[in-house]
């Protein structure tokens, strides 16, 4: 650990992976952290994160008024940019190189990076390069991603505003189905890789309004086609309005994506692309039980939607950005900051820093006793764990019938 009276210097922020409702909330917050500190003279912000400064993309010097903060709270995506670029596993590469001469030209003492699994990596890689190299600066990472699956933290910034804006999409999905009479199948298809976080927020509803998906399948458990069938016919004995959500990602006992005709390769971390789940089991239901029926895909606008976004949300994303600057002030490096919930009987959070080594390159699932015993529903533990998550609304400046975003 470094003396942090020997660090005066700059700090660098950038953002990376998918945009989130929240991301830019933490951005918020650790300018306005950094701004206030003694320690640091300027903050810079990177465009397209690392991959910008490889390439020789020049960071903006930030200097932002509470009132732009407080708005840029509220704006959704990436106000900096991102990007999905990884670093080379050799420390030897020029990509080092070149960011090392970023750093010396803008003194940067601090090193925030905002972003998800993969951008974990990246303040990884760029913890031990420095460690090894004997460079004196203080990586840190800020935790976002909507799939919720960043292990060490009991959720991440960005999923309480997607989980809240899938709540009420699927609560307006289920109002519109019920005024039909004719026997009819709506599948519902929600981001979720690898982990079903988002798609078993769709089970919220239920507990808010009394109504919810007759069935919801998570990747976390393998998908079994004719169960699915003998699921659906069940539940049309009951009521002619079926409506099911489904992780993008669910998949067969051998693994194999139930959406793997539409695959379109993988990115540079090698995750494939998925995408035609829903529709899948559309045609399967058509060819097999012949009712009306119809896929629905959520998409990217579960990603962004600040409109609908989580006040406590939003909130928390600040604190985090915030409590990232006071770590590194702390002379913490190599560490994510994380929400550890500090109260069982009324919703509240800690947050603390964890070894980033024990993080990058970790995905946390959905557990079993968040998933129903015929794996397709979600139980009430996984509805009391997500509710505290969705609460609250963010005041929204609106202008001429839309609301108002920062850009830089």
């Amino acid at each position: 650990m470094t003396d942090k009276v020997s660090l005066f210097g700059n700090a660098i922020v950038g953002q990376s992976g998918g945009p989130t409702a929240a991301i830019n909330a933490s951005l918020a917050g650790v300018i306005r952290a950094a701004q206030s500190a003694a320690e640091i003279k300027h903050i810079y912000g990177m465009k397209n994160g690392v991959e910008g400064l490889i390439n020789g993309i020049e960071p903006i010097d930030i200097c932002l008024t509470e009132t732009e903060l407080k708005l840029l709270s509220s704006t959704p995506a990436s106000a900096l940019g991102s990007c999905r670029h990884k670093l080379p596993d050799t420390f030897e590469s020029d990509e080092y190189k070149k960011l090392e001469e970023i750093f010396d030209r803008y003194n940067i003492k601090y090193f925030f990076y905002i972003g998800g699994n993969d951008s974990m990596d990246t303040v990884n890689k760029l913890s031990e390069y420095c460690e090894i190299k004997g460079r004196e600066m203080m990586v840190i990472g800020v935790p976002k991603t909507i799939d919720n699956d960043l292990t060490a933290t009991d959720h991440t910034p960005g999923y309480g505003s997607a989980a809240k804006y899938i709540a009420v999409t699927v609560q307006e999905v289920l109002r519109d189905c019920a005024v039909y009479t004719k026997p009819a199948v709506t599948i519902i298809e929600i981001m979720g890789r690898h982990a079903g976080w988002l798609a078993a927020s769709a089970a919220l509803p239920g507990s808010i309004a009394g109504i919810a998906p007759d069935y919801i399948y998570l990747p976390e458990k393998p998908f079994d086609k004719d169960i699915f069938l003998d699921d659906i016919r069940s539940a049309l004995k009951y009521h002619p309005n079926v409506v099911v959500a489904v992780s993008e990602g669910i998949h067969d006992a051998e693994g194999n994506y139930i959406g793997a005709a539409l695959h379109k390769g993988k990115d540079v971390f090698g995750n494939v692309s998925l995408s035609g789940a829903g529709k899948a089991l559309e045609l399967l239901v058509k060819d097999e039980i012949g009712c009306k029926v119809r896929s629905i895909e959520i998409n990217l606008l579960q990603r962004c939607a600040s409109h609908a976004a989580s006040l406590t949300d939003i909130s928390e994303s600040e604190r985090v950005g915030e409590a990232a600057v006071k770590a590194a002030l702390n002379g913490e490096t190599a560490k994510m900051m994380c929400f550890i919930r500090s109260n069982e009987t009324e919703y509240s959070v800690d947050i603390v820093s964890r070894d980033i080594t024990t993080i990058a390159n970790q995905t946390k699932t959905v557990p079993d006793s968040y998933i129903s015993a015929g794996n397709n529903n979600i139980t009430e533990e996984g509805i009391k764990y997500m509710l505290p998550l969705i609460q609250g609304e963010l005041p929204i400046l609106w202008e001429n019938g839309i609301p108002k975003h920062f850009t830089f």
